[in-house]
């Protein structure tokens, strides 16, 4: 299946997820332009699910990488979608802007 975008969206996150969990976990799949975790590993505020935006350099790895959806990871099945491409880079995009 080919798909246009190269970004997938992964919710349902376990709150100890950590972005280098993600990482090896997705980088089976394909090789990781960009890895950004919602809220951070650092951040202060208490957390009761993730979000996590994985950008491949191929977008064959995102038909892959949902594959993946309700896989229990860490504590958590997980949902996989593609992701909509916006901006050049996930952190300049309107949707996660402040």
């Amino acid at each position: 299946m080919t798909s246009s975008t190269h970004v997938i969206q992964v919710t349902n996150v376990s709150p100890s997820t950590t972005s280098e969990q993600m990482r090896t976990l997705f980088g089976f799949l394909g090789n990781i332009e960009e890895l950004k975790l919602f809220p951070p590993d650092d951040s202060p505020l208490p957390v009761t699910s993730r979000v996590c935006f994985v950008k491949f350099l191929e977008s064959d790895s995102v038909g892959v990488s949902q594959h993946l959806t309700n896989t229990v990871f860490v504590d958590r099945a997980l949902i996989v979608v593609p992701f909509a491409e916006v901006d050049k880079s996930i952190a300049e995009s309107p949707f996660l802007a402040g």
